[in-house]
């Protein structure tokens, strides 16, 4: 369920976001009703009691005594940056067709790029989705590599590459599409049978129609699906069986990369697959009809809540020390 706008008042356009939450007062106007439509409850204990105060714009816990912010038990928590920057960032990577660098966003909202890598970073994760329904109908599945080009590369690794059939060094992404319905990725291993197959299962209902390439290690997939392979080297489309839906998804996916973050490390390849994904999945209703930005909006800042990522876990140094 889509989380309910608290106001008719809210900003349509970027213009009107920054005018909006310039004053701290709106932001937490704006952000209260849409975290605890049912009043505020403290993310530590759950209770219900709490003071206000009002001249740092926090709460004093009843029951466990501590104070909290509005952005305690999201993926703002000990943020020092106020809540305009974090909001106005949200309107700038949801509704942004080919992504928000980190220097663009550094630029743009007047601090260091490294708070503004940390801080998009944060906003993706808000922007995952963890639905378990499976996807039904008519479902597209399909792979890709994602890399560098041969011709940026260093002479050996580049060798290396030609002799690897251009795979060698790439990541390699799954995706299942419903037709007229919402996308999924997931960064895999490999496209050996077990693996692209397992995804299959994980993601499309049993007895659904399933299109994809001449890929043997889709083979075997008929006993539980309809499935259709159309043989790229012949033809793209063969009645209603291609993957033209998920070539499109992987054009704007590409065109995001390689335009505007230029190089992504594979650890944080999922991140930008759940920012791509959001984008992707959020252009339209259920019923057709196309949202608007500030719909986008209030679609991410309505999933901050219950989710948090440290500077340490981002940057693989929690694992590292043990925690």
């Amino acid at each position: 369920m889509e989380p309910t706008p608290p106001a008719d008042t809210n900003p349509k356009t970027l213009v009107e976001a920054i005018r909006y939450f310039a004053d701290p007062d709106t932001c937490l106007k704006f952000l209260v009703p849409l975290r605890w439509p049912d009043g505020v409850v403290c993310p530590r204990c759950g209770s219900k009691e709490h003071s206000f105060i009002s001249t740092r714009r926090t709460w004093k816990c009843k029951g466990c005594k501590k104070q909290f912010s509005v952005k305690v038990g999201t993926v703002m928590e000990d943020s020092p940056l106020g809540l305009d920057k974090w909001l106005t960032a949200i309107w700038l990577i949801a509704n942004a067709k080919n992504g928000i660098s980190s220097w663009e966003a550094h630029r743009a909202l007047g601090i260091t790029q490294k708070s503004a890598w940390f801080l998009l970073h944060r906003i993706r994760l808000a922007m995952q989705t963890g639905s378990f329904a499976k996807l039904s109908g008519e479902v597209e599945v399909d792979e890709t590599f994602i890399g560098g080009k041969a011709r940026n590369m260093h002479k050996g690794k580049r060798a290396e590459k030609i002799q690897g059939r251009g795979t060698a060094g790439k990541a390699i992404v799954i995706g299942v599409l419903e037709r007229d319905g919402e996308v999924r990725t997931k960064v895999i291993p490999d496209t050996k049978k077990g693996t692209v197959q397992a995804e299959v299962r994980a993601n499309v209902k049993p007895g659904t129609l399933v299109c994809t390439d001449a890929l043997k290690s889709y083979e075997g997939l008929a006993p539980d699906y309809v499935h259709e392979a159309v043989d790229h080297a012949v033809e793209y489309v063969r009645g209603n069986c291609h993957t033209n839906g998920l070539e499109n998804y992987w054009s704007l996916l590409k065109r995001c990369i390689r335009g505007t973050y230029v190089s992504v490390e594979p650890f944080h390849l999922f991140r930008y697959l759940d920012e791509e994904n959001f984008r992707y999945n959020e252009r339209k209703h259920p019923s057709g009809t196309v949202k608007t930005d500030g719909e986008r909006f209030i679609n991410v800042t309505g999933s901050t809540a219950g989710k948090r990522l440290t500077y340490k876990k981002l940057t693989g140094k929690a694992e590292a020390c043990g925690q």
